[in-house]
């Protein structure tokens, strides 16, 4: 007898090298919240965790063309769509995604790699402005990229974040997470046409992390492959988070990495010591 196959996850993005980021990132994600990740390049990144050399984006044609194959093939349970390279592969893939709008879409755009290679070019931003986040069932994003998708042409003047909120439930989608990692503090607020649904925030270590908010995204993806309602999928997915970053690990010279398989080592009899700056014994997320 043939067992059933978990949860599929289709996620689009770039491939890097350490696993902290982008595809990579998203398939380890996945795996360990019950979901098979299935993922289409959008191009690939030259890096260790200390810098990135190189961003070389894939030719809109093979994006599609491979998102199709995978979808006629599996039954993909949700999307998840991270860094892109250029406006033409943003169009690519909307227009695949367009095909099954029965399919929850989480939208986690990326407009640099480690501040050194901006990927945020005028028609990159409004490619995504005007045709992934009207599809979008959570849009995931800090402040800044918030604000850039609502002025996608970068000509006017800048919107308020409520404004930019506003505006983006108001073009399609249903809900906006809206990240801040700016501070001493990780604070994650929750928008839907309704208003704030919900806060949740927890002291921001004092290392350099890579992947959160890939980490983040694809975590929403999972549950909502699962089954959660959108509300429930972004509270649960930021418990996940706060404890991949509280054990967060360092591989190599450079960033740390959010340890996405935690609870695998959770019963060991020597853990590995928490992140700097963040107590062990501290309680979960407050939720607002």
């Amino acid at each position: 007898m043939q067992n059933a196959a978990p949860p599929i996850v289709l996620t689009f993005g770039l491939a890097d090298p350490t696993g902290g980021y982008g595809l990579q990132a998203d398939l380890l994600t996945l795996a360990s919240m019950g979901c098979h990740g299935v993922s289409v390049l959008t191009g690939y990144t030259v890096r260790d965790s200390v810098s990135c050399d190189e961003v070389t984006g894939l030719d809109p044609d093979v994006v599609a063309t491979q998102a199709r194959m995978l979808l006629e093939d599996m039954p993909i349970a949700a999307f998840k769509i991270g860094a892109a390279t250029r406006a033409e592969v943003v169009s690519a893939i909307a227009e695949v995604v367009s095909d099954y709008d029965d399919i929850p879409l989480i939208l986690a755009p990326d407009f640099t790699v480690d501040d050194e290679h901006v990927l945020a070019a005028d028609e990159l931003r409004e490619s995504i402005a005007d045709l992934l986040a009207p599809q979008t069932t959570v849009l995931i994003a800090d402040q800044a990229t918030l604000i850039a998708l609502a002025q996608p042409d970068g000509d006017a003047e800048a919107p308020s974040l409520d404004g930019a909120i506003a505006h983006l439930l108001s073009q399609g989608a249903e809900y906006v997470l809206s990240t801040q990692t700016g501070t001493h503090r990780l604070v994650n607020t929750l928008f839907s046409e309704e208003g704030q649904l919900r806060q949740d925030m927890w002291d921001r270590p004092q290392h350099r992390l890579m992947g959160i908010t890939d980490t983040l995204g694809a975590a929403v993806a999972a549950l909502l492959a699962n089954g959660q309602e959108p509300a429930e999928a972004a509270r649960e997915a930021q418990e996940y988070l706060y404890q991949a970053v509280r054990q967060a690990f360092r591989p190599g010279m450079g960033a740390y990495l959010p340890d996405r398989f935690f609870w695998a080592r959770e019963d060991e009899e020597a853990p590995a010591p928490a992140p700097i700056g963040v107590d062990p014994a501290r309680p979960k997320p407050s939720r607002a």
